[in-house]
């Protein structure tokens, strides 16, 4: 088995803060969200991580920083969206330039998965497909997903539908499947018609009456798509507390909530709630709530709450 996780998307729905960073580089309570996920594969499986050109030195880097020598990066050679080969179609081509005929764990790069990655693989019967699910519980949010229609065993799917407007369950794809090297032809097939429909694979495989298992959790799950997203992840994964390296970084503040403080970063004076504040950055005498702070903002005397502040911003009363 090899994994390889997509991570070439502009998340434009982010920015300021992936205008010049990829969204699975932020980082979601205190480390990089991508490592989430490459933490949780084991050391003997290689990792490939897939890339578009404006990050892909980003990735080297990242990769430079991580404890294990199986990454490697592919970096498409796109710089803007409307030049990607979408999702399936990046699949397919690195399939077809590696030569790959095994079993291929797939996730998404921007995915926050709770579950056991380890316990996932175990579950996979040999040359079945195997998909993860999780049941958001909405049928308003499950339009913006893949959503998961199983047979009465509760086991094998048996219908897949890629954003919905009317969703039949809450039962939603996660971003992470194992395909089994059987298919990849398949896959190869249709992304040249499909290159964009990452969820369709599996609709094409139902249709052919390809069976498709199905692994569900019910631990936390995220996709950080949005603003509120990555907020919501934040509180649930942090909880009620602090991370920070050290007492020096905060003087005389309030902190309530779920507050994350990057390295080289202080806190002065300052109401916190809720606040994500990447490296370098100083805050005196402030009122944040709901924030995510760039890298080596200067904010003094300001009072924030639902915002994003861009890379180097000074907001000073």
């Amino acid at each position: 088995m090899i994994s390889f996780i997509l991570a070439g998307g502009f998340a434009t729905r982010l920015w300021p803060i992936t205008e010049k960073r990829a969204k699975p580089l932020l980082p979601l309570a205190g480390i990089p969200l991508i490592s989430h996920l490459t933490e949780k594969i084991p050391n003997n499986i290689p990792i490939v991580v897939s890339t578009n050109a404006a990050f892909g030195n980003d990735f080297i880097e990242w990769k430079n920083t991580q404890d294990r020598s199986n990454i490697s990066i592919v970096v498409e050679e796109t710089i803007n969206d409307d030049q990607k080969l979408g999702a399936l179609g990046a699949v397919a081509q690195w399939i077809e330039n590696e030569n790959i005929y095994e079993d291929v764990l797939l996730l998404t790069g921007d995915n926050y998965c709770g579950f056991s990655i380890e316990k996932f693989i175990s579950s996979a019967r040999p040359s079945i497909s195997l998909l993860a699910a999780h049941d958001i519980g909405n049928l308003g949010l499950a339009k913006l997903f893949g959503t998961v229609l199983l047979n009465e065993d509760g086991k094998q799917i048996k219908g897949f539908e890629e954003k919905p407007k009317n969703p039949k369950t809450t039962l939603v794809s996660t971003g992470c499947s194992i395909l089994s090297a059987e298919i990849l032809p398949i896959l190869k097939e249709y992304a040249k018609q499909h290159p964009d429909n990452i969820g369709g694979i599996f609709e094409e495989l139902i249709q052919r009456n390809i069976n498709i298992d199905c692994f569900q959790f019910e631990d936390p799950w995220f996709d950080i798509g949005s603003f509120n997203a990555y907020i919501e992840a934040t509180k649930i994964l942090v909880g009620n507390h602090t991370l920070k390296d050290s007492e020096e970084q905060i003087q005389n503040c309030t902190l309530n909530g779920a507050n994350v403080i990057g390295a080289g970063s202080r806190v002065i004076n300052s109401t916190l709630n809720n606040v994500v504040l990447f490296n370098n950055c100083i805050v005196d005498d402030c009122i944040l709530e709901n924030c995510i702070i760039d890298n080596e903002c200067a904010l003094k005397g300001i009072d924030l709450t639902g915002k994003m502040l861009r890379e180097r911003t000074t907001l000073k009363m």
